[in-house]
Protein backbone atom coordinates (compact mmCIF):
# COMPACT_ATOMS: atom_id res chain seq x y z
CA UNK A 1 0.00 0.00 0.00
CA UNK A 2 1.47 3.30 -1.03
CA UNK A 3 2.53 5.73 2.00
CA UNK A 4 -0.29 8.60 2.59
CA UNK A 5 2.04 12.06 3.06
CA UNK A 6 -0.21 14.75 4.33
CA UNK A 7 0.45 18.82 4.30
CA UNK A 8 -1.31 21.47 5.76
CA UNK A 9 -2.21 25.03 4.48
CA UNK A 10 -4.18 27.73 6.59
CA UNK A 11 -4.86 31.79 5.47
CA UNK A 12 -2.42 31.82 8.78
CA UNK A 13 0.04 29.94 7.72
CA UNK A 14 3.62 30.38 6.16
CA UNK A 15 4.89 29.24 3.09
CA UNK A 16 8.14 29.07 4.62
CA UNK A 17 7.18 26.38 7.63
CA UNK A 18 7.34 22.76 6.90
CA UNK A 19 3.90 22.57 5.91
CA UNK A 20 2.59 20.60 8.95
CA UNK A 21 -0.33 20.60 10.80
CA UNK A 22 1.20 23.11 13.50
CA UNK A 23 3.31 24.63 10.95
CA UNK A 24 1.07 24.68 7.75
CA UNK A 25 1.81 26.34 4.60
CA UNK A 26 -0.27 30.19 3.53
CA UNK A 27 -0.83 29.04 -0.17
CA UNK A 28 -2.21 25.95 -2.26
CA UNK A 29 0.45 26.70 -4.59
CA UNK A 30 3.26 26.28 -2.04
CA UNK A 31 1.23 23.06 -1.00
CA UNK A 32 0.84 22.22 -4.65
CA UNK A 33 4.85 22.31 -5.18
CA UNK A 34 5.25 20.72 -2.11
CA UNK A 35 3.33 17.47 -2.88
CA UNK A 36 5.31 17.21 -6.42
CA UNK A 37 8.37 16.36 -3.89
CA UNK A 38 6.78 13.97 -2.05
CA UNK A 39 6.70 9.93 -2.85
CA UNK A 40 3.19 8.01 -2.59
CA UNK A 41 -0.01 9.92 -2.04
CA UNK A 42 -0.82 13.21 -1.03
CA UNK A 43 -3.43 14.57 0.88
CA UNK A 44 -3.46 18.76 1.43
CA UNK A 45 -5.94 19.65 4.13
CA UNK A 46 -7.10 23.00 3.84
CA UNK A 47 -8.06 25.30 7.24
CA UNK A 48 -10.65 27.67 7.34
CA UNK A 49 -11.23 30.30 5.36
CA UNK A 50 -11.28 32.12 1.95
CA UNK A 51 -8.30 31.49 -0.80
CA UNK A 52 -7.21 32.95 -3.56
CA UNK A 53 -7.49 31.77 -6.99
CA UNK A 54 -6.37 30.67 -9.86
CA UNK A 55 -4.90 27.73 -8.75
CA UNK A 56 -3.32 26.08 -11.60
CA UNK A 57 -2.61 22.10 -11.69
CA UNK A 58 -0.47 20.65 -14.64
CA UNK A 59 0.41 17.31 -15.33
CA UNK A 60 2.84 17.23 -12.65
CA UNK A 61 0.27 16.92 -10.61
CA UNK A 62 -1.82 14.76 -8.63
CA UNK A 63 -2.95 13.79 -4.74
CA UNK A 64 -6.41 15.32 -3.26
CA UNK A 65 -7.54 18.62 -1.86
CA UNK A 66 -9.79 19.08 0.81
CA UNK A 67 -11.57 21.07 3.79
CA UNK A 68 -10.01 19.91 7.08
CA UNK A 69 -11.97 17.40 8.85
CA UNK A 70 -13.74 16.37 5.36
CA UNK A 71 -16.25 14.36 6.08
CA UNK A 72 -17.26 14.35 9.74
CA UNK A 73 -18.96 17.24 11.92
CA UNK A 74 -16.09 19.12 12.45
CA UNK A 75 -15.19 19.53 8.50
CA UNK A 76 -14.24 23.39 8.12
CA UNK A 77 -15.59 25.53 5.91
CA UNK A 78 -13.10 26.25 2.88
CA UNK A 79 -13.88 28.73 0.11
CA UNK A 80 -12.02 29.31 -3.10
CA UNK A 81 -13.06 32.96 -4.08
CA UNK A 82 -12.64 35.82 -6.56
CA UNK A 83 -13.97 38.42 -4.67
CA UNK A 84 -12.75 41.45 -3.60
CA UNK A 85 -14.70 42.87 -0.24
CA UNK A 86 -15.65 46.60 -0.65
CA UNK A 87 -15.00 49.09 1.96
CA UNK A 88 -15.11 53.04 2.45
CA UNK A 89 -19.19 53.14 1.50
CA UNK A 90 -20.58 56.73 1.98
CA UNK A 91 -24.17 57.73 1.73
CA UNK A 92 -25.11 58.84 -1.58
CA UNK A 93 -28.86 60.29 -2.81
CA UNK A 94 -31.65 58.01 -2.44
CA UNK A 95 -30.20 55.90 0.28
CA UNK A 96 -28.01 54.67 -2.39
CA UNK A 97 -24.06 53.28 -0.96
CA UNK A 98 -21.55 54.64 -3.21
CA UNK A 99 -18.28 53.48 -3.41
CA UNK A 100 -14.74 54.17 -5.02
CA UNK A 101 -13.19 50.93 -6.27
CA UNK A 102 -10.65 52.02 -9.00
CA UNK A 103 -10.10 50.27 -11.90
CA UNK A 104 -12.16 47.14 -10.36
CA UNK A 105 -14.59 45.84 -13.31
CA UNK A 106 -17.45 43.22 -12.40
CA UNK A 107 -20.40 42.39 -13.38
CA UNK A 108 -21.30 40.77 -10.51
CA UNK A 109 -21.90 41.48 -6.88
CA UNK A 110 -22.24 39.35 -3.57
CA UNK A 111 -24.41 41.02 -0.25
CA UNK A 112 -24.01 38.91 2.81
CA UNK A 113 -23.20 35.56 0.43
CA UNK A 114 -26.51 36.42 -1.16
CA UNK A 115 -26.02 37.25 -5.19
CA UNK A 116 -27.23 40.81 -5.91
CA UNK A 117 -28.80 42.21 -8.98
CA UNK A 118 -28.19 44.46 -11.37
CA UNK A 119 -30.62 47.42 -11.80
CA UNK A 120 -32.45 47.51 -14.66
CA UNK A 121 -35.56 48.73 -16.84
CA UNK A 122 -37.91 46.94 -19.25
CA UNK A 123 -36.41 48.60 -22.77
CA UNK A 124 -35.65 51.91 -24.09
CA UNK A 125 -37.96 54.57 -23.18
CA UNK A 126 -39.67 56.60 -26.04
CA UNK A 127 -40.43 55.97 -29.93
CA UNK A 128 -37.31 53.97 -30.82
CA UNK A 129 -35.98 53.07 -33.90
CA UNK A 130 -32.72 50.54 -34.76
CA UNK A 131 -29.86 51.39 -37.77
CA UNK A 132 -26.78 49.93 -38.13
CA UNK A 133 -25.03 51.93 -35.54
CA UNK A 134 -27.60 51.34 -32.92
CA UNK A 135 -30.92 52.76 -31.52
CA UNK A 136 -32.30 56.33 -32.12
CA UNK A 137 -35.20 57.17 -29.17
CA UNK A 138 -37.49 60.44 -28.74
CA UNK A 139 -36.28 60.71 -25.02
CA UNK A 140 -33.17 62.66 -24.11
CA UNK A 141 -30.97 59.73 -21.97
CA UNK A 142 -28.50 60.55 -19.63
CA UNK A 143 -26.99 57.25 -18.78
CA UNK A 144 -23.65 56.25 -17.73
CA UNK A 145 -20.99 54.12 -19.55
CA UNK A 146 -21.28 50.69 -18.73
CA UNK A 147 -24.72 50.01 -20.03
CA UNK A 148 -25.90 46.24 -21.54
CA UNK A 149 -28.25 45.44 -23.61
CA UNK A 150 -30.23 42.08 -22.95
CA UNK A 151 -32.34 40.56 -26.43
CA UNK A 152 -34.33 37.81 -24.71
CA UNK A 153 -35.85 35.95 -27.03
CA UNK A 154 -34.63 36.86 -30.34
CA UNK A 155 -35.24 33.04 -31.36
CA UNK A 156 -37.23 31.63 -28.62
CA UNK A 157 -34.28 29.37 -27.49
CA UNK A 158 -31.82 32.55 -27.88
CA UNK A 159 -30.62 35.38 -25.50
CA UNK A 160 -27.93 37.68 -26.10
CA UNK A 161 -26.36 41.12 -24.63
CA UNK A 162 -24.66 43.75 -26.25
CA UNK A 163 -23.10 46.60 -24.41
CA UNK A 164 -23.74 50.31 -25.30
CA UNK A 165 -20.61 52.38 -26.59
CA UNK A 166 -22.30 55.81 -25.74
CA UNK A 167 -25.33 57.64 -25.36
CA UNK A 168 -25.89 61.24 -26.49
CA UNK A 169 -29.52 62.27 -26.06
CA UNK A 170 -31.66 59.90 -27.79
CA UNK A 171 -28.72 58.77 -29.89
CA UNK A 172 -27.19 55.01 -28.63
CA UNK A 173 -24.23 54.22 -30.44
CA UNK A 174 -23.63 50.20 -29.95
CA UNK A 175 -20.31 48.78 -29.36
CA UNK A 176 -18.84 46.78 -32.41
CA UNK A 177 -18.06 44.84 -33.97
CA UNK A 178 -20.89 42.96 -31.37
CA UNK A 179 -23.84 44.65 -32.77
CA UNK A 180 -22.80 44.51 -36.38
CA UNK A 181 -22.30 40.84 -35.90
CA UNK A 182 -25.96 40.73 -34.03
CA UNK A 183 -27.38 42.13 -37.06
CA UNK A 184 -25.64 39.50 -39.48
CA UNK A 185 -26.31 36.72 -37.14
CA UNK A 186 -30.48 37.19 -35.77
CA UNK A 187 -32.25 36.70 -39.61
CA UNK A 188 -34.98 34.31 -39.70
CA UNK A 189 -38.11 33.74 -42.18
CA UNK A 190 -40.68 31.70 -39.94
CA UNK A 191 -44.76 30.80 -40.62
CA UNK A 192 -44.48 33.88 -42.85
CA UNK A 193 -43.31 36.30 -40.55
CA UNK A 194 -39.38 38.02 -41.35
CA UNK A 195 -37.01 39.10 -38.49
CA UNK A 196 -33.90 40.59 -39.29
CA UNK A 197 -31.33 41.92 -36.53
CA UNK A 198 -31.54 41.38 -32.66
CA UNK A 199 -34.36 43.76 -32.82
CA UNK A 200 -35.10 45.99 -29.52
CA UNK A 201 -33.56 44.87 -26.07
CA UNK A 202 -36.31 43.91 -23.62
CA UNK A 203 -34.08 44.73 -20.66
CA UNK A 204 -31.46 47.58 -20.17
CA UNK A 205 -28.85 47.11 -17.33
CA UNK A 206 -26.84 48.84 -15.42
CA UNK A 207 -26.97 52.28 -14.39
CA UNK A 208 -27.27 54.06 -11.52
CA UNK A 209 -30.61 55.72 -12.61
CA UNK A 210 -32.51 52.34 -12.55
CA UNK A 211 -31.60 51.85 -8.78
CA UNK A 212 -35.26 51.02 -7.68
CA UNK A 213 -35.64 47.91 -6.44
CA UNK A 214 -34.08 47.49 -2.85
CA UNK A 215 -30.54 44.95 -3.01
CA UNK A 216 -29.48 45.84 -6.64
CA UNK A 217 -26.36 47.47 -7.98
CA UNK A 218 -25.07 49.18 -10.62
CA UNK A 219 -20.99 50.05 -11.59
CA UNK A 220 -20.38 53.14 -13.50
CA UNK A 221 -17.53 53.36 -15.48
CA UNK A 222 -17.43 56.72 -17.33
CA UNK A 223 -14.11 57.48 -15.42
CA UNK A 224 -11.63 54.65 -16.71
CA UNK A 225 -9.16 53.58 -13.43
CA UNK A 226 -12.18 55.45 -11.00
CA UNK A 227 -14.83 53.61 -11.25
CA UNK A 228 -17.59 53.72 -8.82
CA UNK A 229 -20.02 50.88 -7.40
CA UNK A 230 -23.37 52.06 -6.29
CA UNK A 231 -25.67 49.47 -4.04
CA UNK A 232 -29.47 50.02 -2.68
CA UNK A 233 -29.34 48.43 0.30
CA UNK A 234 -32.38 46.12 1.54
CA UNK A 235 -34.08 47.80 4.77
CA UNK A 236 -31.66 46.83 7.77
CA UNK A 237 -28.28 46.65 5.90
CA UNK A 238 -25.31 48.72 7.38
CA UNK A 239 -22.63 49.82 5.52
CA UNK A 240 -20.88 49.29 8.69
CA UNK A 241 -21.40 45.77 8.95
CA UNK A 242 -22.70 44.27 5.71
CA UNK A 243 -20.16 42.20 3.81
CA UNK A 244 -20.26 43.07 0.28
CA UNK A 245 -17.84 41.20 -2.18
CA UNK A 246 -17.37 42.23 -5.70
CA UNK A 247 -16.43 39.04 -7.85
CA UNK A 248 -13.39 39.97 -10.28
CA UNK A 249 -11.60 36.74 -11.12
CA UNK A 250 -13.12 34.56 -14.00
CA UNK A 251 -11.08 31.47 -13.16
CA UNK A 252 -10.45 30.07 -9.84
CA UNK A 253 -9.38 26.46 -10.92
CA UNK A 254 -7.07 25.36 -13.89
CA UNK A 255 -6.58 21.20 -14.25
CA UNK A 256 -4.58 20.25 -17.46
CA UNK A 257 -3.13 17.06 -18.02
CA UNK A 258 -3.27 15.88 -14.59
CA UNK A 259 -3.74 12.46 -13.59
CA UNK A 260 -5.70 11.35 -9.70
CA UNK A 261 -6.11 14.75 -8.89
CA UNK A 262 -9.15 15.49 -6.58
CA UNK A 263 -11.14 18.30 -4.71
CA UNK A 264 -13.09 17.27 -1.72
CA UNK A 265 -15.70 19.28 0.63
CA UNK A 266 -14.64 23.14 -1.15
CA UNK A 267 -16.53 25.81 -2.03
CA UNK A 268 -16.04 27.81 -5.47
CA UNK A 269 -17.49 31.24 -5.27
CA UNK A 270 -17.47 34.96 -6.20
CA UNK A 271 -16.56 35.28 -10.21
CA UNK A 272 -17.31 37.34 -12.75
CA UNK A 273 -17.36 37.00 -16.64
CA UNK A 274 -17.26 40.09 -18.93
CA UNK A 275 -17.59 39.07 -22.01
CA UNK A 276 -20.52 40.58 -22.91
CA UNK A 277 -19.94 44.18 -21.84
CA UNK A 278 -16.56 43.93 -24.40
CA UNK A 279 -16.74 45.02 -27.95
CA UNK A 280 -17.77 41.35 -29.14
CA UNK A 281 -20.69 40.98 -26.51
CA UNK A 282 -22.30 38.06 -26.20
CA UNK A 283 -24.41 36.61 -29.15
CA UNK A 284 -25.99 33.36 -27.91
CA UNK A 285 -27.62 31.00 -30.05
CA UNK A 286 -28.52 27.45 -28.26
CA UNK A 287 -27.55 26.27 -24.82
CA UNK A 288 -23.73 26.78 -23.68
CA UNK A 289 -22.93 28.06 -27.58
CA UNK A 290 -22.48 32.04 -28.67
CA UNK A 291 -21.18 33.34 -31.96
CA UNK A 292 -17.56 34.84 -31.92
CA UNK A 293 -17.89 36.47 -35.72
CA UNK A 294 -16.55 33.37 -37.40
CA UNK A 295 -19.45 31.54 -40.36
CA UNK A 296 -22.79 32.29 -40.12
CA UNK A 297 -25.00 29.33 -41.88
CA UNK A 298 -28.53 29.31 -43.25
CA UNK A 299 -30.74 26.32 -42.06
CA UNK A 300 -33.41 25.48 -44.09
CA UNK A 301 -36.30 24.07 -41.76
CA UNK A 302 -38.88 24.02 -44.68
CA UNK A 303 -38.05 24.49 -48.13
CA UNK A 304 -39.42 27.69 -49.10
CA UNK A 305 -40.95 28.47 -46.61
CA UNK A 306 -39.18 28.67 -43.24
CA UNK A 307 -35.07 29.28 -42.61
CA UNK A 308 -32.95 30.99 -39.90
CA UNK A 309 -29.40 32.37 -39.80
CA UNK A 310 -27.31 30.74 -37.28
CA UNK A 311 -23.33 30.51 -36.02
CA UNK A 312 -21.28 27.80 -37.64
CA UNK A 313 -18.20 28.23 -35.52
CA UNK A 314 -19.89 28.37 -31.73
CA UNK A 315 -18.09 29.17 -28.82
CA UNK A 316 -18.60 27.42 -25.57
CA UNK A 317 -19.72 29.84 -22.31
CA UNK A 318 -16.16 29.10 -20.34
CA UNK A 319 -16.09 27.84 -16.91
CA UNK A 320 -15.04 29.06 -13.56
CA UNK A 321 -13.49 25.59 -12.53
CA UNK A 322 -11.69 23.83 -15.69
CA UNK A 323 -10.18 20.43 -16.69
CA UNK A 324 -8.57 19.91 -19.97
CA UNK A 325 -6.82 17.00 -20.91
CA UNK A 326 -6.70 15.17 -17.64
CA UNK A 327 -7.52 11.98 -16.47
CA UNK A 328 -9.09 10.34 -13.26
CA UNK A 329 -10.24 14.14 -11.55
CA UNK A 330 -12.85 13.75 -9.14
CA UNK A 331 -14.88 16.73 -7.53
CA UNK A 332 -16.89 15.58 -4.23
CA UNK A 333 -19.27 16.93 -2.01
CA UNK A 334 -18.02 20.47 -3.21
CA UNK A 335 -20.52 23.38 -3.39
CA UNK A 336 -20.27 26.35 -6.59
CA UNK A 337 -21.98 28.82 -5.88
CA UNK A 338 -22.48 33.01 -7.17
CA UNK A 339 -19.90 32.32 -10.07
CA UNK A 340 -20.59 34.70 -13.83
CA UNK A 341 -19.97 31.42 -16.14
CA UNK A 342 -20.76 28.23 -15.98
CA UNK A 343 -19.26 26.47 -12.72
CA UNK A 344 -17.29 23.76 -13.82
CA UNK A 345 -15.95 22.71 -17.65
CA UNK A 346 -14.33 19.38 -18.45
CA UNK A 347 -12.49 19.33 -21.98
CA UNK A 348 -11.09 16.16 -23.40
CA UNK A 349 -9.43 13.39 -20.98
CA UNK A 350 -10.94 10.88 -19.19
CA UNK A 351 -12.82 9.47 -16.15
CA UNK A 352 -13.83 12.05 -14.28
CA UNK A 353 -16.00 11.97 -11.48
CA UNK A 354 -18.69 14.82 -10.10
CA UNK A 355 -20.58 13.34 -7.24
CA UNK A 356 -22.35 14.78 -4.48
CA UNK A 357 -21.77 18.79 -5.13
CA UNK A 358 -24.02 21.33 -5.15
CA UNK A 359 -24.24 23.86 -8.25
CA UNK A 360 -26.50 27.35 -7.03
CA UNK A 361 -26.61 30.65 -7.97
CA UNK A 362 -25.16 30.18 -11.34
CA UNK A 363 -24.64 33.25 -14.34
CA UNK A 364 -24.54 30.49 -16.73
CA UNK A 365 -24.36 26.54 -16.36
CA UNK A 366 -23.67 23.94 -13.60
CA UNK A 367 -21.28 21.87 -15.79
CA UNK A 368 -20.61 21.50 -19.64
CA UNK A 369 -18.74 17.76 -20.63
CA UNK A 370 -16.79 18.25 -24.10
CA UNK A 371 -15.09 15.47 -25.84
CA UNK A 372 -14.27 13.98 -23.01
CA UNK A 373 -14.97 9.86 -22.19
CA UNK A 374 -15.75 8.32 -19.21
CA UNK A 375 -17.25 10.80 -16.92
CA UNK A 376 -19.15 9.93 -13.88
CA UNK A 377 -22.16 12.93 -12.83
CA UNK A 378 -24.04 11.83 -10.00
CA UNK A 379 -25.67 12.40 -6.89
CA UNK A 380 -25.59 16.28 -7.30
CA UNK A 381 -28.13 19.07 -7.18
CA UNK A 382 -28.17 21.87 -9.91
CA UNK A 383 -30.66 24.64 -8.63
CA UNK A 384 -31.12 28.41 -9.69
CA UNK A 385 -28.39 28.64 -12.80
CA UNK A 386 -29.09 30.47 -16.23
CA UNK A 387 -29.47 33.54 -13.89
CA UNK A 388 -27.06 35.53 -16.78
CA UNK A 389 -27.50 33.85 -19.32
CA UNK A 390 -31.13 32.18 -19.91
CA UNK A 391 -30.23 29.68 -22.45
CA UNK A 392 -27.90 27.47 -20.27
CA UNK A 393 -28.28 24.30 -19.98
CA UNK A 394 -28.05 22.65 -16.18
CA UNK A 395 -25.81 19.82 -17.18
CA UNK A 396 -24.27 19.67 -20.95
CA UNK A 397 -22.80 17.20 -23.21
CA UNK A 398 -21.59 17.51 -26.56
CA UNK A 399 -18.86 15.37 -28.55
CA UNK A 400 -18.71 12.80 -25.30
CA UNK A 401 -18.16 9.38 -25.32
CA UNK A 402 -19.82 6.57 -22.53
CA UNK A 403 -20.42 8.92 -19.84
CA UNK A 404 -22.82 9.15 -17.60
CA UNK A 405 -25.35 11.63 -15.73
CA UNK A 406 -27.35 10.03 -13.20
CA UNK A 407 -29.58 10.32 -9.83
CA UNK A 408 -29.16 14.56 -10.30
CA UNK A 409 -31.85 16.79 -9.06
CA UNK A 410 -31.91 19.88 -11.91
CA UNK A 411 -34.32 22.51 -10.37
CA UNK A 412 -35.63 25.98 -11.77
CA UNK A 413 -33.47 26.36 -14.85
CA UNK A 414 -34.38 28.93 -17.36
CA UNK A 415 -34.39 26.46 -20.35
CA UNK A 416 -33.23 22.65 -20.62
CA UNK A 417 -32.26 20.84 -17.68
CA UNK A 418 -30.11 18.11 -19.15
CA UNK A 419 -28.87 18.39 -22.68
CA UNK A 420 -26.91 15.80 -25.16
CA UNK A 421 -25.73 17.23 -28.44
CA UNK A 422 -23.87 14.83 -30.70
CA UNK A 423 -22.33 11.74 -28.48
CA UNK A 424 -21.63 8.11 -27.80
CA UNK A 425 -22.76 6.11 -25.38
CA UNK A 426 -24.05 8.66 -22.91
CA UNK A 427 -26.34 7.26 -20.22
CA UNK A 428 -29.11 9.91 -18.58
CA UNK A 429 -30.32 7.57 -15.25
CA UNK A 430 -32.97 7.94 -12.66
CA UNK A 431 -32.43 12.22 -12.59
CA UNK A 432 -35.05 14.13 -11.60
CA UNK A 433 -35.54 17.38 -14.08
CA UNK A 434 -38.22 19.56 -12.24
CA UNK A 435 -39.11 23.73 -13.23
CA UNK A 436 -37.27 23.78 -16.53
CA UNK A 437 -37.97 25.99 -18.98
CA UNK A 438 -38.49 28.92 -16.93
CA UNK A 439 -37.70 31.44 -19.10
CA UNK A 440 -36.86 30.98 -22.84
CA UNK A 441 -38.95 28.32 -25.26
CA UNK A 442 -38.04 25.72 -27.31
CA UNK A 443 -36.23 22.96 -24.88
CA UNK A 444 -37.25 20.49 -22.84
CA UNK A 445 -36.38 18.86 -19.36
CA UNK A 446 -34.19 16.17 -20.92
CA UNK A 447 -32.80 17.70 -24.74
CA UNK A 448 -30.72 15.13 -27.27
CA UNK A 449 -30.16 16.19 -31.02
CA UNK A 450 -28.18 14.22 -33.41
CA UNK A 451 -26.37 11.19 -33.69
CA UNK A 452 -26.09 9.52 -30.47
CA UNK A 453 -24.20 6.34 -31.60
CA UNK A 454 -23.93 3.84 -34.78
CA UNK A 455 -26.19 1.09 -33.34
CA UNK A 456 -28.56 0.67 -30.09
CA UNK A 457 -25.65 -0.88 -28.46
CA UNK A 458 -23.61 2.17 -28.27
CA UNK A 459 -26.65 4.32 -28.05
CA UNK A 460 -27.78 6.99 -25.91
CA UNK A 461 -30.42 5.49 -22.88
CA UNK A 462 -32.33 7.58 -21.25
CA UNK A 463 -34.05 5.80 -18.35
CA UNK A 464 -35.70 6.05 -14.99
CA UNK A 465 -36.04 9.95 -15.33
CA UNK A 466 -38.16 12.07 -13.69
CA UNK A 467 -39.25 15.27 -15.21
CA UNK A 468 -41.96 17.64 -13.56
CA UNK A 469 -43.40 21.05 -14.03
CA UNK A 470 -41.56 22.34 -17.88
CA UNK A 471 -43.00 25.61 -17.79
CA UNK A 472 -42.32 27.70 -20.48
CA UNK A 473 -45.47 27.44 -23.65
CA UNK A 474 -43.98 25.53 -26.30
CA UNK A 475 -41.41 22.58 -24.92
CA UNK A 476 -41.11 18.67 -24.74
CA UNK A 477 -40.34 17.39 -21.59
CA UNK A 478 -38.40 14.45 -22.93
CA UNK A 479 -37.25 16.14 -26.65
CA UNK A 480 -35.44 14.22 -28.79
CA UNK A 481 -34.53 16.67 -31.67
CA UNK A 482 -32.86 17.69 -34.51
CA UNK A 483 -31.94 14.91 -36.27
CA UNK A 484 -31.70 12.22 -32.86
CA UNK A 485 -30.79 9.20 -33.93
CA UNK A 486 -29.83 5.60 -31.87
CA UNK A 487 -31.59 7.03 -28.29
CA UNK A 488 -33.62 4.71 -26.06
CA UNK A 489 -36.49 6.84 -24.24
CA UNK A 490 -37.42 3.96 -21.47
CA UNK A 491 -39.40 3.64 -17.96
CA UNK A 492 -39.54 7.69 -17.52
CA UNK A 493 -42.34 9.49 -16.03
CA UNK A 494 -43.24 13.17 -16.95
CA UNK A 495 -45.73 15.39 -15.47
CA UNK A 496 -47.06 19.04 -15.91
CA UNK A 497 -45.20 20.06 -19.34
CA UNK A 498 -46.78 21.95 -22.28
CA UNK A 499 -45.71 19.05 -24.20
CA UNK A 500 -44.24 15.10 -22.96
CA UNK A 501 -42.60 14.58 -25.77
CA UNK A 502 -42.27 14.79 -29.92
CA UNK A 503 -42.19 12.19 -32.48
CA UNK A 504 -41.88 14.62 -35.48
CA UNK A 505 -39.19 17.06 -36.10
CA UNK A 506 -36.98 18.19 -38.64
CA UNK A 507 -34.57 16.58 -39.50
CA UNK A 508 -36.15 13.48 -38.94
CA UNK A 509 -35.77 11.13 -35.76
CA UNK A 510 -33.62 7.56 -36.66
CA UNK A 511 -33.75 4.77 -34.85
CA UNK A 512 -34.98 5.97 -32.01
CA UNK A 513 -37.42 3.95 -29.18
CA UNK A 514 -39.60 5.13 -26.47
CA UNK A 515 -40.50 2.21 -24.18
CA UNK A 516 -42.36 1.70 -21.30
CA UNK A 517 -42.65 5.57 -20.20
CA UNK A 518 -45.01 6.59 -18.10
CA UNK A 519 -46.69 10.66 -18.91
CA UNK A 520 -49.86 12.36 -17.99
CA UNK A 521 -50.97 13.13 -21.77
CA UNK A 522 -49.81 11.45 -25.13
CA UNK A 523 -46.81 12.81 -27.01
CA UNK A 524 -47.33 14.76 -29.94
CA UNK A 525 -46.90 12.47 -32.75
CA UNK A 526 -47.86 9.22 -31.03
CA UNK A 527 -50.98 9.31 -33.03
CA UNK A 528 -48.94 8.21 -36.35
CA UNK A 529 -45.79 7.14 -35.34
CA UNK A 530 -42.92 7.65 -37.89
CA UNK A 531 -41.29 4.79 -39.22
CA UNK A 532 -38.18 5.68 -38.06
CA UNK A 533 -39.52 5.95 -34.17
CA UNK A 534 -40.49 2.75 -31.82
CA UNK A 535 -43.15 3.43 -30.20
CA UNK A 536 -44.33 0.67 -27.65
CA UNK A 537 -45.85 -0.01 -24.04
CA UNK A 538 -46.06 3.61 -23.12
CA UNK A 539 -48.98 4.54 -20.37
CA UNK A 540 -50.84 7.96 -20.33
CA UNK A 541 -52.46 8.51 -16.74
CA UNK A 542 -54.55 10.91 -15.29
CA UNK A 543 -55.01 9.89 -11.75
CA UNK A 544 -53.08 11.56 -9.94
CA UNK A 545 -52.42 8.73 -7.45
CA UNK A 546 -51.37 6.28 -10.14
CA UNK A 547 -48.68 9.07 -11.14
CA UNK A 548 -47.35 9.13 -8.01
CA UNK A 549 -46.66 6.02 -7.56
CA UNK A 550 -44.83 5.85 -10.93
CA UNK A 551 -42.62 8.15 -9.80
CA UNK A 552 -41.55 7.03 -6.44
CA UNK A 553 -41.20 3.61 -8.13
CA UNK A 554 -39.20 5.12 -10.51
CA UNK A 555 -36.32 6.16 -7.57
CA UNK A 556 -34.82 9.24 -9.68
CA UNK A 557 -32.73 11.96 -7.98
CA UNK A 558 -29.86 12.45 -5.95
CA UNK A 559 -29.10 9.53 -3.12
CA UNK A 560 -27.09 11.53 -0.80
CA UNK A 561 -28.79 13.06 2.42
CA UNK A 562 -30.20 16.13 0.77
CA UNK A 563 -28.32 19.67 2.14
CA UNK A 564 -31.62 21.05 0.15
CA UNK A 565 -35.53 20.91 0.68
CA UNK A 566 -37.73 18.78 -0.76
CA UNK A 567 -39.19 19.99 -4.20
CA UNK A 568 -42.94 20.45 -4.09
CA UNK A 569 -44.30 22.72 -6.56
CA UNK A 570 -47.07 21.93 -8.47
CA UNK A 571 -48.66 19.84 -6.57
CA UNK A 572 -45.86 17.47 -6.47
CA UNK A 573 -44.78 16.61 -2.71
CA UNK A 574 -42.49 13.24 -3.41
CA UNK A 575 -39.07 14.08 -2.29
CA UNK A 576 -36.32 13.98 -4.54
CA UNK A 577 -34.15 11.54 -2.60
CA UNK A 578 -34.04 8.08 -2.64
Amino acid sequence: MAYTHALYVSPTGDDSAAGTEEHPFATVDRARRAAREVAGEVVVHLRAGTYAGPWVFTAEDSGTYQAYGYGTSAQEEVVVGGGREITGWRHGSGGVWVADVGALDTRHLTVDGRRVERAGIDGIPGNVSENEDGYVTDVALEWRTGVEFVHRGVYPWTEARCAVESVEGGVIRMKQPAFGWARELYNSTWDGHTSSGPGLPTRVENDPSFLREPGTFALDRSRPGHHVLHYLPRPGEDPATTRVVAPESETLVSVTGASGLSFRGLVFADTTWLRPVSDRGFLHYHGSGYHDGGRIDTVVVVEGQSWLTVTGEPETVPACVTVVDATGVGFEDCRFTRLGATALGVTGGADVVVRGCDFDNLAAGALTLTGTRGAVVEDNVVRRVGLDHSGSPGISLLGTEACTVAHNLVDDVPHCGIVAGPARGTRILRNHVTRSMGVLADGGGIYLSGPQGTSHDDGAQVRGNVVTDTRTPYNFALYTDYGASWVTVADNVVRRADNTAVLHVSPPLDNVVYRGNVWDADPVGSDAVPDTVTYEDNRTLTDPVELDAAQALAGAGPRRAASFAMVTTGGDSSATTA
